[in-house]
């Protein structure tokens, strides 16, 4: 390798260096919302994301099997049998025990992903025993949860705008993430979420709780939580659902039980049904202006 080649080399490991310490630094260590240049998941922070991962890691690793196996194969073939090595060209036209392990070989493959996959879909389907039930119904363009164990705790979500971010939010990166009102759950505890929705489809979605169900008008569909620590958890709508799907964010605030009865108890006197209406209409207002 000449002096030119070694500087160009070493400047490519630099500057592959230097953007991954500002992959790195960019964001604050909060694994629970997206950072910028992120390549990897969100760290797991509930047994159903945990398996989510487990799953992406082994198929992962399948794949760069398959890859290197391919490449390899081919370079082979290319070296092996290239016109200088071989001027007349072989005349085999099959091989049984190829033709046998090259149809057995993939079947095994996606038997070892169903197996996993399928249990991974029944585990998230539903919890048996859960503690508490929340009710999140989708509007254009809002999240209204619903608390069903209590007497007729409800509250909508909006988006808080750019220019309505405070100092903290935007130094979190939480634009187009942060809300006005959360949803409130206990940490550690089984949580059932029936989603539907009040006029189109829309999603669930938040990655580091493995939380993704559609909201479809007229049905209820059922999936569960489990956070395992108190934090703000954020996800989005992932369904195309109009002019303002981009200000349907999902802000989860999990904390502890004690901390959560507490908040019960006083959230039916912030949350009345009266200051609601009139706050809807206040929102809807505002959307429409932005």
């Amino acid at each position: 390798m000449n002096l030119t080649a070694r500087r160009r080399a070493a400047f490519l490991a630099a500057a592959f260096l230097g953007f991954a310490a500002l992959a790195l630094l960019a964001h604050p260590a909060a694994a629970q919302t997206p950072a910028p240049w992120q390549t990897g998941m969100q760290q797991a922070h509930s047994p159903v994301e945990e398996g989510i991962q487990s799953l992406n890691l082994l198929v992962t690793y399948i794949i760069i099997a398959i890859t290197i196996f391919v490449a390899g194969l081919l370079a082979y073939v290319t070296f092996r049998y290239s016109a200088k090595r071989n001027p007349v060209a072989g005349k085999l036209s099959h091989h049984s025990l190829l033709e046998v392990a090259w149809t057995a070989i993939p079947v095994l493959i996606l038997v070892v992903i169903a197996i996993p996959s399928f249990r991974l879909i029944y585990f998230e389907d539903r919890t048996h025993d859960p503690y508490m039930t929340v009710k999140v119904t989708g509007h254009q363009w809002y999240w209204e949860y619903t608390y069903p164990d209590t007497k007729g705790l409800h509250y909508d979500s909006y988006m808080v705008h750019d220019e309505d971010l405070s100092p903290e939010q935007k130094a979190a990166h939480l634009r187009h993430l942060a809300v006005d009102n959360q949803l409130v759950l206990p940490a550690g505890k089984d949580i059932r979420i029936l989603t539907t929705s009040g006029d189109v489809i829309h999603s669930f979605f938040i990655p580091s709780l493995g939380v993704q169900r559609y909201a479809i008008p007229g049905r209820t569909i059922e999936t569960w939580v489990n956070v395992d620590k108190p934090g703000d958890y954020y996800g989005e709508c992932n369904q195309i659902c109009g002019t303002n799907h981009s200000v349907m964010p999902i802000s989860i605030h999990a904390v502890s039980l004690d901390d959560f009865k507490t908040w019960l108890a006083q959230a039916p006197a912030k949350f009345n049904n009266a200051s609601l209406e009139g706050d809807r209409n206040t929102r809807l207002a505002s959307a429409s202006e932005h």
